[in-house]
């Protein structure tokens, strides 16, 4: 690599010209060099304003699905995935419009898409655990899958599997990779905002003396073994799944996490490149390398989770629960069920007790089966419903399993 090609890595916002009063105006950097004040889109009140529309649509949408999901909590280890699920929209479209807003302090908008990348993660495990469910658990899976073949195929990554069968240690696998990517990404999250405040952080600066590279790496590494052991899942388990529609659920929020990130990395090469103009002055403030990708990844997420609302609103709907509620009495007032059912939704005690049963070698040989599976069998397939019932299916059975994966 040339010494000219090398500093161009490394460069980062030039002093400006003591000719420029820096002060409300937006002075941007020219694929040739060149420095020249100028404006942008995303700054403008037409911008927030657009942006605006959409997310506050979207925030309609979904918050009227997540009350209508709580109005009729009917199947509460089902439905609390799913609401889980759905409050993605309202996260990821206000966060985005926040670190709009904020686009003149570059340091806001790494603050705000961290919390949003957090909670992607939590999406995808929230998501198998919800397949789980729909199944009836790890023992009712076990029942239908334990060592039949795995079918060898490279487009779910199964070749290395020949003549093997499935096992509970296959389940574990599953359940392993998701949960290591909501332990990995919140890691990446804080590093990120640490070196954003040493200045060692640039979105599409793949520089090796920068953060950035090494992040991409850790995180496209713990993506893709969390959709690998998602497309394992799916491949197992695709004929018991197809009642439950799992292709547009799972494209849904494949389109909502993995597209945003490879969107957000393009939109930072481009401006590496120097197709999106690198800013140096926003409103009188100085940004560093990388905001102006950043704003256009968080003008057109605002965009597009209004279309996710709608793709997830037929996507978990809430008819098959409206339908139990209707065969079943109220036990509980309107509002003190909704409450219920929302500070059970937003309790995280299953996610730790379901880390430590898929982790610890004490359980490695053991299935789980909820005490809603037992009462399912004695209750005739009719399904309880009311805060009380939630409670109990949070218990759990465990079965004793010799196989190994």
């Amino acid at each position: 690599m040339s010494l000219y090609a090398k500093s161009l890595i490394h460069l980062d916002a030039p002093v400006l010209p003591d000719k420029y009063d820096i002060s409300n105006v937006t002075i941007i950097q020219t694929s040739n060099g060149t420095i020249v004040e100028d404006h942008i889109f995303l700054n403008t009140v037409a911008a927030q304003i657009l942006s605006g529309i959409f997310v506050w649509s979207a925030l309609l949408l979904t918050c009227h699905q997540i009350y209508t999901h709580l109005r009729s909590y009917t199947v509460p280890n089902e439905q609390r995935y799913i609401i889980r699920i759905l409050f993605i929209v309202p996260i990821y479209a206000f966060d985005s419009w926040l670190s709009l807003l904020f686009i003149s302090n570059d340091q806001y908008y790494v603050y705000f898409d961290s919390i949003r990348d957090c909670y992607e993660a939590f999406v995808i495990y929230n998501f198998l655990s919800l397949s789980f469910e729909y199944l009836g658990g790890e023992s009712a899976i076990m029942t239908e899958i334990r060592e039949k073949p795995i079918q060898s195929s490279c487009l779910y990554g199964t070749c290395c599997l020949v003549g093997r069968s499935y096992s509970i240690g296959f389940l574990r696998f599953c359940k392993q990779a998701t949960l290591q990517f909501c332990v990995v990404k919140p890691i990446m999250a804080v590093i990120t905002i640490i070196l954003q405040a040493f200045g060692k952080y640039h979105d599409g600066d793949f520089n090796v003396n920068g953060g950035y590279l090494y992040i991409t790496i850790i995180y496209n590494f713990s993506v893709s073994l969390s959709l690998y052991a998602l497309f394992l899942f799916f491949f197992a388990t695709s004929d018991l799944l197809r009642p439950y529609e799992p292709v547009l659920k799972f494209l849904t929020i494949k389109s909502v996490i993995f597209l945003s990130f490879w969107q957000g990395m393009i939109l930072a090469i481009l401006e590496r490149c120097g197709v999106i103009p690198n800013a140096l002055v926003i409103d009188g403030h100085k940004v560093g390398a990388g905001t102006v990708a950043a704003g256009w990844q968080n003008f057109i997420i605002c965009i597009e989770m209004f279309f996710a609302a709608i793709a997830l609103r037929y996507a978990f709907t809430c008819t098959v629960y409206q339908e139990k509620k209707n065969q079943v009495p109220e036990n509980l007032p309107q509002m003190q069920s909704i409450s219920s059912g929302l500070k059970e939704t937003i309790n995280p005690g299953d996610m730790v007790q379901d880390a430590i049963h898929n982790f610890s070698p004490a359980y490695q040989q053991y299935t789980q089966q909820s005490t809603q599976e037992v009462n399912h069998s004695s209750t005739n397939g009719k399904v309880a419903t009311g805060n009380r019932s939630s409670r109990k299916s949070d218990k759990i059975m465990l079965i004793t399993s010799d196989d190994e994966f």
